[in-house]
């Protein structure tokens, strides 16, 4: 939000005024919005990466007197509090600023931007890394090999090239991690950069005066391997980080289009939806999305809610029936009254279920997070108590502090971090191949955990296009599209699509919410509704289409939503594999029991809402469920993004592609191997885990009893990683049959 927007809300916000200390966060009491006693800031939070950042944000700001609601989005950074009494703004950022977190206000940042510098960032770094370790690695074999023949000259003066070189990869590359351990160490906390910081500072630094002094062994490839490693993982989880936000920004830019007003003296005024008040009169033009819900002043409109409801049949709507945010209007321009501000319409309810969902999502506790917080006090104990037993054992500084930096290094978490990663990476290069593209870190942990899978019908299950029903007479659909093609109304190119090119009757008129109708032969013709051409039908939705030629019956024209190609087979396949499945559809009754019935799928729910469809995912949820949701269109981006998983095919909008954490081409044939691969991969993770405990038991006894210079925990270091990688590569040789 702008600040033009907070000002643009004052009929029921006002800024915030209450007083503050002097602070570095003064300022925020700008943005401190206050509606009665209560009062709401939106923050944006960075450098928080997992779920215990997460919950130690929450909880702190939570604890502070007054604070009702404390929400922080990882993925998006967006911290939203709300709270009542005297406490300022400035106490909760100086709150999540204590934790070592950046904090400014979400009005002034651009969080996409924030987002996409972190990753240019990490790219970059990565870079020099690469370039680095790999001419480090060179100069170290030409040691290696040349180990009884070389001077020690020639050795220091490798060595010392070699740190020339590894310089600024430290330097460089080496911030993202510095900056992370040192903004909690300030603060007398530690996270998982604290030991990979350690690392790599004293891997440098041994080396810098081993090689000044002329010693055997220097490790500047360690340090700049190590560097290398980490940042792939961190490069990966950012580009993750970025896309899962871009749901609310593609929302955000639907909901901010211009609206045009007809205030007091008549005159059409352009303006932004934030200032609409429930009572003024909006103009919608023919083709022109509604960005508030509204009452249709004029006697008849006809509808496009495809993106509401999920249907694909038009809505011929009334005068004093309502019109949701997000439908297009079909006919000529109409007036409606605005029935409530843009911030209470059904977008914005859309987006703050969108918002919701990305919350509960960044609080999942993925199989990485929890092996992370086991090992970040593991690994500094053990280097600790290494270096001060061997000095207790009189060995001195230089090999006590070697020896501790074998044990870092030795145990530092390339192998843990490489872990997901890379397992992530192969399996998503898999999935691409055969047609479905992931776009979530954590969303094949989530995939596989699934036992139940809630499936819109228009657009996922049936292909969400009006086609004529096959019974139809041909000189009928002939007859039809000589109206038919002067209009582009989605059942009149249906007709078009079915007759194929042919003539266009002369002076065909289009009479909004009617049809169509042109004199043809002498004889008043007309295509549209049912009431129209004079027949007794009360219902605003139809399958059906009359064609009247003159004074003869009215003949009706039977539209059908087809079934997607294979979806009975993959519905079968899914519930032999033992998930429940059921139908949630905006559609109406008949169209949905229809399509359940043909699937033999006895759990359907028809006409919900986006709300409903949000509610029916909440009380799965509370029933113990884990629900994959597939669904493709605005109605459905709630759902998607509040289910435990959520799938989109490649067709839908882009806020549900960008709401699900994985789409998919084709039909959902898709679904029975992405759920079977999800579940391979989240094996290959827990080998992977369990490999580099295991490594690591065998290692640190090693190191600890000083059997492992640095040089050789390097090599073990980059032993192990190697080892993860070629264990997660074994998922890119999946086929279905298997």
């Amino acid at each position: 939000m702008s600040t033009s927007d907070v000002l643009a809300h004052t009929r029921d916000w006002s800024l915030g005024d209450t007083p503050e200390q002097e602070s570095p966060f003064a300022g925020l009491s700008a943005f401190v919005q206050k509606n009665g006693k209560s009062q709401h800031l939106e923050l944006h939070v960075s450098g928080a990466k997992c779920a215990g950042c997460l919950a130690k944000i929450e909880k702190s700001v939570g604890a502070l007197e007054g604070v009702s609601e404390a929400r922080l989005n990882l993925s998006t950074g967006k911290f939203d509090i709300t709270w009542q009494g005297p406490l300022p703004a400035s106490e909760i950022a100086e709150t999540v600023s204590g934790l070592g977190y950046g904090v400014s206000a979400a009005a002034e940042t651009d969080a996409d931007e924030v987002q996409r510098k972190e990753e240019r960032e990490l790219l970059l770094a990565m870079g020099v890394a690469a370039f680095a370790a790999a001419n480090i690695m060179l100069l170290s074999v030409s040691v290696w090999a040349g180990a009884g023949e070389m001077g020690s000259n020639t050795k220091q003066i490798m060595h010392a090239i070699s740190g020339v070189i590894a310089l600024p990869a430290v330097a460089f590359s080496g911030r993202p991690f510095f900056r992370s351990a040192w903004s909690v160490l300030k603060r007398g906390r530690a996270n998982m950069d604290v030991p990979i910081s350690l690392a790599i500072t004293l891997a440098f630094t041994v080396s810098v005066v081993e090689t000044i002094r002329g010693g055997e062994h220097a490790y500047f490839d360690a340090a700049a391997m190590l560097i290398f490693f980490l940042l792939i993982g961190r490069f990966l989880e950012a580009r993750v980080r970025r896309r899962a936000c871009s749901a609310a920004n593609d929302l955000a830019g639907m909901s901010n289009r211009a609206v045009t007003r007809i205030d007091c003296d008549g005159n059409a005024i352009k303006v932004n939806p934030g200032v609409v008040a429930p009572g003024d009169t909006i103009l919608l033009s023919q083709g022109e999305r509604a960005v508030v819900d509204m009452a249709l002043s004029d006697e008849f409109c006809e509808l496009d809610e495809s993106l509401v409801t999920g249907e694909s049949a038009p809505h011929v709507l009334s005068k004093g029936m309502r019109i949701y945010a997000g439908a297009v209007n079909l006919s000529g321009p109409v007036q409606a009254k605005a029935l409530s501000r843009a911030s209470d319409s059904l977008l914005a309810d859309i987006g703050r279920m969108l918002d919701a969902g990305e919350q509960r999502r960044s609080a999942y506790r993925k199989i990485a997070d929890k092996a992370v917080a086991l090992y970040v006090p593991f690994v500094h104990s053990a280097a600790a108590l290494t270096f001060i037993g061997w000095m207790l054992a009189g060995a001195g500084f230089r090999e006590s502090i070697l020896i501790a930096v074998s044990t870092l290094i030795i145990t530092c978490p390339c192998a843990l971090a490489l872990a997901a990663p890379v397992a992530h990476v192969v399996a998503a290069g898999k999935l691409f191949q055969l047609g479905i593209f992931l776009k979530s870190g954590d969303a094949l942990e989530r995939f596989a955990s699934v036992d139940r899978i809630v499936l819109d019908k228009t657009g996922t299950l049936s292909l969400g296009i009006p086609q004529l029903s096959e019974e139809t007479d041909e000189n009928t659909i002939a007859d039809a599209a000589l109206l038919a093609r002067s209009s582009r109304h989605p059942l009149s190119r249906a007709i078009s699509d079915a007759a194929g090119p042919g003539p266009v009757a002369p002076n065909v008129k289009e009479i909004p919410g009617c049809g169509l109708e042109a004199t043809i032969e002498g004889q008043l013709w007309r295509l549209g509704s049912g009431r129209w051409v004079g027949l007794n039908q009360d219902a605003s939705h139809t399958r059906n289409l009359y064609l009247q030629r003159g004074d003869e019956m009215p003949i009706a024209l039977e539209f059908a939503d087809r079934l997607i190609p294979g979806t009975d087979e993959a519905i079968k396949t899914l519930e032999a594999a033992g998930y429940q499945t059921e139908i949630l559809s905006g559609d109406t009754e008949d169209r949905v029991s229809e399509v359940a019935r043909e699937l033999g799928v006895s759990d359907y729910t028809s006409a919900a809402s986006p709300q409903e469809k949000a509610a029916r995912l909440e009380t799965l949820r509370d029933q113990g469920h884990k629900v994959l949701m597939v669904g493709d269109g605005l109605n459905d981006a709630g759902a998607l993004s509040l289910a435990h998983a959520s799938v989109t095919p490649g067709t839908a909008i882009d806020i549900s592609q960008a709401a699900s954490d994985a789409v998919y081409s084709g039909g959902i044939s898709s679904l029975p191997v992405l759920l079977k691969i999800s579940k391979r991969t989240r094996n290959v993770m827990l080998e992977n885990f369990t490999f580099a405990a295991l490594y690591n038991l065998v290692a640190i006894p090693i190191a600890v009893t000083g059997h492992a210079t640095p040089l050789v925990a390097a090599l073990a270091m980059s032993f192990s990683s190697v080892a993860v990688s070629l264990n997660a590569i074994r998922l890119a040789a999946f086929t279905e049959g298997k």
